[in-house]
C-alpha cells in the first residue's frame, strides 16, 4: 500500500484533467457539424455580422478579410491575429470595399472600395434576377497594413477587383470591366504596366499566384451558345454575373499556356 497516495493522487489529476477536457468539448461542440468529414480543429474566429474572403499574412501570423458589422452598413476591411484577437478596421469606414490582400514582407495591403465615387454603401443587388453579384464601382487601393497613406491604384469607371499579389512581389492580378467585360490583368504594384491576360467573352476572376509566381490559377464562365452569350450579356450591362458553372483555368503569369483544369456542370 506504500504507493495508495500516488495512486490516489494519480487518479484525482486524471479526473480532473477529464473534466477539463470535457468541458472545453463541450464548449466547443456547438461550432463543429455533424456531418463535417473533411476537416478536423475547426475554430470559429468571427461571431455575428457577415464575414469573408478571409488570407492570410505572408508570414502566418494575422488575417485580413471583409466585414459587415457593428455600425457598418456594407463590408469593410479588418485585420486579425490567426486566433480572432487584436480586431482592427484598415479601411476608411467609408462606401463598400471587398477583396483585401496583404503585400509580401506584410507591411502594406490591397484592397478594393468605392469610397472615393461615394461615401455611402452602393445599392443592394436585386434579387429578383435571382442570386446576383453586384459588380460595384470597386478601384483598387493600396495602404500600409495600419490603413494609413492609402494610394488609388485604378483609376476606371466600373469593377477593379479580385486583386491578390504574387509572392515575388512584383505584380497584383485582379480582375476588371475596363475592356467590356470580365477579364484578368496584371499591373506593378504602384498600379502602372497594366497588362491583360485573359480574351474569351465571359467571366474571368478569382485569380491567384503560384508560390514561385511563374503561374496564375483563375476561375471562368465562357458562355458557349447563344442564350448563354444573350443571358451573360444582358446581366453584365445591368452590372452583375451569375456565379454559373465555373470551371478552374491556369496559365502562365503572362497570359500564356491557358489549359482548363476541371471539366464539369458544377
Amino acid at each position: 500500500m506504500k504507493n495508495a497516495p500516488i495512486k490516489t493522487f494519480t487518479f484525482l489529476a486524471f479526473v480532473v484533467i477529464s473534466l477539463l477536457f470535457s468541458s472545453f468539448i463541450s464548449q466547443e461542440e456547438p461550432l463543429k457539424h455533424p456531418l463535417e468529414k473533411h476537416l478536423k480543429n475547426i475554430r470559429q474566429l468571427t461571431f455575428g455580422g457577415e464575414n469573408a474572403e478571409a488570407y492570410f499574412s505572408f508570414n502566418e501570423t494575422k488575417l485580413i478579410f471583409q466585414s459587415t458589422r457593428d455600425s457598418f452598413e456594407c463590408d469593410q476591411i479588418f485585420i486579425m491575429n490567426i486566433d480572432g484577437s487584436d480586431l482592427k478596421l484598415v479601411s476608411t469606414g467609408k462606401g463598400k470595399t471587398t477583396c483585401a490582400y496583404f503585400l509580401p514582407g506584410d507591411t502594406e495591403i490591397i484592397y478594393s472600395s468605392t469610397h472615393h465615387i461615394n461615401e455611402k454603401c452602393p445599392p443592394k443587388p436585386d434579387y429578383s434576377k435571382g442570386y446576383v453579384w453586384k459588380l460595384d464601382d470597386y478601384d483598387i487601393f493600396k495602404a500600409k497594413a495600419d490603413g494609413s497613406n492609402l494610394r488609388q491604384l485604378t483609376n476606371t469607371p466600373g469593377y477593379d477587383a479580385e486583386a491578390t499579389v504574387s509572392p515575388k512581389g512584383d505584380k497584383i492580378v485582379f480582375t476588371s470591366m475596363r475592356d467590356g467585360d470580365l477579364e484578368i490583368y496584371t499591373m506593378d504594384l504602384d498600379g502602372r504596366n497594366i497588362k491583360r491576360l485573359t480574351f474569351e467573352k465571359g467571366y474571368d476572376g478569382g485569380a491567384f499566384f503560384s508560390w514561385d509566381g511563374k503561374k496564375i490559377c483563375y476561375r471562368a464562365y465562357h458562355p458557349k451558345d447563344s442564350a448563354e452569350i444573350a443571358e451573360y450579356e444582358q446581366l453584365l450591362k445591368d452590372r452583375y454575373i451569375k456565379p454559373m458553372k465555373l470551371q478552374i483555368f491556369v496559365m502562365d503569369a503572362d497570359g500564356k499556356n491557358k489549359r482548363q483544369i476541371t471539366n464539369n456542370n458544377a
